[in-house]
């Protein structure tokens, strides 16, 4: 079986493991977790970052960080992993769900324009100008742009309309790490960003996540909140609720190894995604995500879509290729169908329904692309 997405592991991931075992420094201080910390912010082009045990938890400390509570709107795209929703919902924080363009797959910045433009209202008070959903009179406090599959939308708009809007700027960068919008990295565009590093994503660290930010006070807080607030290097004294959220050490120099080798994995990720759009394209109805103006992205899990998606997807498992379907909208599911959802046409539902994702291993080998592409092309031929 051609595997979906494993991990690249080529480089000193055992060496460091293993300075970790000697050394007896595997739990959650160590100088590996500062020097991963270090090597993410700085390829990102952050000032600091703060690591943490997994991306869900790395945006959970975002929206407490930038004041997030339960009598306010936090603003999602429809079609995300269901972490960037369940992040929301530990605040207690009420999602407003905004569908997502048909050709890119990220959050339709019309529909958002549009909700904010209609369905809220500005009102200044001595703390400040925000806006409030008119319908349940809760401030909308920020918006969470979901960089799917590693592809960026038009960032330069959204932070204009976040601006206009009075809204704070949480990326989940969690898919997103190596990939750039004229220039700059994902992440930084608003306070604070967060990568995850699971074990299919384009490095990983088994299960890590770092928060990026460039303001200082941000960090310092993430990092006490992230280590049980704790205020005292001998006693255990701590000022506030706190959370036990750090990374340990050992798979920080996991982390650390996967870094010295990105630039590698980056690029052989954009080779295959290439491969793939070369090879596959004009095969049966397959459409391939639309790669904004501005952006470019990590190629992290080749994704299409196409009508005959179900019986695809039965096909290539049945022949040694691992394939996935998308993620389920997040307002198909139980615990988020009462919430708010901005849509004209519901294109999430389209999404969900025609798209599967193929092999795309950063260590994927040619004769494996080829064979992918094969067992598609014969799919399509029958």
């Amino acid at each position: 079986m051609i595997p979906l997405s494993i991990p690249k592991i080529e480089g000193n991931e055992s060496k460091y493991v293993l300075d970790c075992l000697t050394t007896g420094w595997i739990s959650s201080a160590g100088s590996y977790v500062t020097q991963f910390e270090e090597m993410v912010a700085e390829y990102a082009g952050a000032k600091y970052g703060v690591a943490c045990m997994n991306g869900t938890v790395g945006l959970h400390i975002a929206q407490i960080l930038l004041g997030v509570t339960a009598d306010v709107h936090v603003i999602a795209p429809n079609i995300t992993f269901i972490a960037t929703l369940n992040a929301i919902k530990y605040t207690g924080a009420q999602p407003i769900l905004i569908d997502v363009d048909a050709d890119n797959w990220q959050m339709d910045l019309d529909l958002l324009e549009k909700y904010l433009q209609e369905n809220t209202e500005l009102k200044t008070s001595n703390n400040g100008t925000f806006s409030f959903d008119k319908s349940t009179g809760k401030r909308v406090r920020a918006i969470m742009p979901v960089h799917v599959l590693g592809n960026i939308g038009d960032m330069k708009r959204l932070l204009a309309i976040a601006e206009q809007y009075h809204l704070d700027i949480i990326e989940d960068s969690t898919e997103a790490l190596g990939s750039t919008y004229d220039g700059k990295h994902a992440g930084t565009f608003g306070k604070i960003g967060v990568f995850s590093f699971n074990g299919n994503k384009i490095i990983s660290t088994g299960g890590g996540g770092v928060i990026v930010t460039d303001d200082e006070e941000i960090a310092k807080r993430a990092k006490h909140l992230t280590t049980q607030a704790k205020v005292s290097a001998m006693d255990y004294i701590h000022d506030e609720i706190g959370y036990n959220y750090r990374l340990v050490n050992v798979l920080a120099a996991i982390g650390v190894a996967q870094m010295e080798t990105f630039p590698e994995t980056l690029k052989a990720k954009k080779k295959m995604d290439a491969f793939y759009r070369e090879h596959l394209n004009g095969v049966g109805d397959i459409q391939f995500q639309e790669i904004p103006e501005g952006a470019d992205p990590n190629c992290w899990l080749f994704t299409f879509s196409t009508s005959r998606m179900r019986e695809l997807l039965d096909y290539l498992n049945q022949n040694g290729v691992q394939s996935r379907p998308f993620w389920m909208p997040m307002n198909q599911l139980a615990m988020f169908k009462d919430d708010i959802y901005i849509n004209k046409n519901d294109v999430s539902a389209s999404v969900y329904e025609n798209s599967i994702s193929i092999p795309s291993s950063a260590g994927i080998t040619k004769e494996q692309l080829e064979t992918v592409v094969r067992t598609i092309k014969e799919f399509y031929s029958k």
